[in-house]
């Protein structure tokens, strides 16, 4: 035994060693050596027939969720799912995992973040990455040239997590998209009003809505210089315009990417602009921007959103910035981005974006990728970021110290004296099959105080406590927990008297 001991910390520190040089990146072929003489160390000790070791731990990227947390996201759920169907939208699925080749090639740089499975049954496989793609596969495959859709379901990205920030590997996505064939700029200003809607029912503080189109980006590049085949690695540089500085930007474009210096430059001339309709009537008097034609298109279809979107009651909360770029290579004219605000410290310092919690825009090339004869359904949709939203009420709430209920039971059925498990489990029953939310202890005589406890801990608003005097009476004994009075009420009108008491909508905390 004492030998085995001895031998197990051979293979620890041994294993440490590994480690440290891993990290220190030592030459693999000492690297090489130390775990060779690892895995001799542990052929000595054999198999531990008595003995399995296990790592609890979830897969890097991921996270259980416990009950209060859950209760959250059902409830930032519920409001984001009530906007969708205000707007008339229809809910689908599709798998989580996808043909390899129907995901290829639609992401531009981010492609290298898709999960692929191993060959199952001759088919290449991998996780969906997002909800658009499989949505315009969708569309291309059951023929539909017009549907609204909202898709509620988890994307796989094989990216390095940064959890705190709300950014993981596997995460759901609240997905609301219009397909078909309308004018211009209506169905835009639309998922632009949802956005909106949905980020203040959430109260999470204030935003504001990037958009840009893709139409001026691509003018912008073409005036500027930058060769076509540049043009999406290029955009892909500016859309960390919102999370580095311009020089960073310039030198990843310049000394990675192979743009002229002075390219460059006549770029972030532009891509630091950000204003209202204003900026949009400013560029389409620019002599070299006004005179190419996808960046007049875009233009002119910005200015006619801005007049949809003060219909709308929201133009304050939009603003045009040339430097959103969205890295995704299918969107092909409106892109928006919804940034939260952190207020100013000081008097005179600009607001500050803190992260990204909504996204979306125009794609209407992706369905024609997959239709045999290339038919084209023009798409627009916007995704709601719901991992970051639910951090930041989770925080909201902690610092509020506010309390989740992590159930929904109306009333908890009680009784005052012994013996009476029988008629707690009948009027149980009676009030399942009646569609009241209803708990009992498991015990068979509970003490009516710690049946009262129960009840405060888990938030249960009202408890029916049984007694020989009520059931001789006919009668139930309806407890506020809140307020602790009692009153009785006829058996035959519980149900209802219930119902009564608990119809009050549940408020978003």
């Amino acid at each position: 035994m004492a030998e085995r001991a001895a031998l197990e910390e051979l293979v620890r520190l041994q294993g440490e060693r590994v480690r440290a040089l891993k990290q220190q990146k030592a030459s693999a072929e000492q690297i090489e050596e130390e775990v060779a003489k690892l895995l001799k160390l542990k052929a000595q000790l054999g198999p531990d027939e008595g003995k399995q070791k296990f790592v609890l731990k979830t897969p890097k990227g991921t996270r259980d969720y416990s009950p209060r947390q859950m209760a959250v996201r059902e409830k930032v759920f519920d409001v984001i799912v009530s906007c969708f169907k205000r707007h008339g939208a229809e809910v689908i699925d599709t798998p989580v995992f996808e043909l390899k080749e129907t995901l290829t090639g639609k992401y531009g740089e981010d492609s290298k973040l898709i999960y692929d499975l191993k060959d199952q049954g001759g088919e290449l496989l991998s996780l969906r990455y997002d909800l658009t793609v499989p949505f315009a596969r969708y569309l291309a495959m059951n023929k539909l040239t017009n549907i609204k859709r909202y898709h509620i379901a988890k994307v796989y990205r094989r990216d390095n997590p940064a959890m705190t920030r709300g950014r993981y590997r596997e995460f759901y996505q609240c997905d609301f998209d219009i397909a078909g064939q309308f004018d211009p700029m209506i169905p835009d200003a639309e998922c632009l009003k949802i956005m909106c809607e949905i980020l203040s029912s959430l109260q999470i503080g204030d935003f504001l809505v990037k958009v840009n189109d893709r139409r001026i980006l691509d003018g912008m590049f073409a005036i500027c210089g930058v060769p076509d085949s540049k043009f999406r690695t290029i955009c892909s540089s500016v859309d960390k315009l919102d999370k580095v500085s311009w020089e960073e930007v310039k030198n990843e474009m310049v000394g990675e990417k192979g743009l002229a210096p002075e390219v460059a430059d006549r770029i972030g001339d532009y891509v630091q602009q950000h204003g209202g309709v204003s900026l949009v009537e400013q560029l389409l008097q620019d002599p070299e921007l006004s005179q190419n034609k996808q960046a007049l298109e875009g233009l002119g279809d910005l200015k006619l959103l801005f007049e949809y979107l003060t219909l709308f009651g929201i133009a304050d909360k939009i603003s045009f910035d040339l430097s959103l770029a969205r890295g995704l290579d299918y969107y092909t004219g409106v892109i928006y981005e919804a940034v939260l605000l952190q207020t100013p410290v000081r008097a005179g310092e600009e607001t500050l974006g803190v992260g990204s919690v909504a996204a979306g825009g125009r794609y209407d090339g992706l369905v024609g990728m997959f239709d045999p004869k290339g038919r084209k359904v023009p798409c627009v949709g916007l995704s709601i970021g719901v991992e970051r939203i639910f951090s930041i009420v989770e925080q909201r709430l902690e610092a509020l110290e506010e309390k989740v209920r992590t159930t929904e039971t109306q009333v908890l059925v009680a009784s005052a004296q012994k013996k009476l498990l029988e008629e707690r489990l009948k009027l149980v029953s009676e009030l399942w099959d009646a569609g009241i939310k209803a708990e009992l202890l498991y015990r068979k005589n509970p003490k009516l105080l710690n049946q009262l406890q129960y009840c405060e801990e888990a938030g249960i608003p009202l408890v029916a406590i049984i007694g020989e005097q009520e059931l001789k009476d006919g009668v139930i004994k309806l407890r506020s927990v809140a307020s602790r009075e009692e009153v009785d009420v006829r058996r035959e009108d519980l149900v209802e008297e219930i119902k009564r008491r608990t119809s009050r909508p549940l408020c978003m905390c």
